[in-house]
């Protein structure tokens, strides 16, 4: 499932997704950095391991792939392409994330 519009807020710091179902998905930069799909930063998730990201990071450009996203961060990552199913799942995983039925998001973040 493709989402109807794709929005990103640089003063906000959010990707906003909005999807067939009616939902308005809205997820961190920062949080998305950490939970980039690429080899790399997945091979540090299964050791158990946390990607240090600094809460200022910013998503510089967005490149439709056709089943997803490729996310470029102000930190110069670029390797991980985010499938549209991938994002559409992150609300139950990121607790930065939220739809028109919750409340404001919150979210976790690690500077460093």
């Amino acid at each position: 499932m493709n989402p109807l519009a794709v929005g990103n807020s640089q003063s906000r710091q959010q990707l906003r997704l909005n999807w067939p179902d009616g939902r308005e998905q809205l997820l961190d930069h920062a949080e998305l950095r950490r939970q980039c799909p690429c080899s790399q930063c997945r091979a540090f998730r299964l050791q158990g391991l946390t990607v240090k990201v600094d809460s200022r990071i910013r998503l510089v450009e967005l490149n439709s792939q056709g089943y997803g996203l490729q996310l470029i961060f102000s930190d110069g990552h670029q390797r991980g392409i985010y499938p549209w199913a991938y994002l559409s799942a992150l609300p139950s995983i990121l607790a930065s994330s939220t739809t028109r039925k919750n409340t404001s998001p919150q979210t976790k973040s690690h500077v460093t």
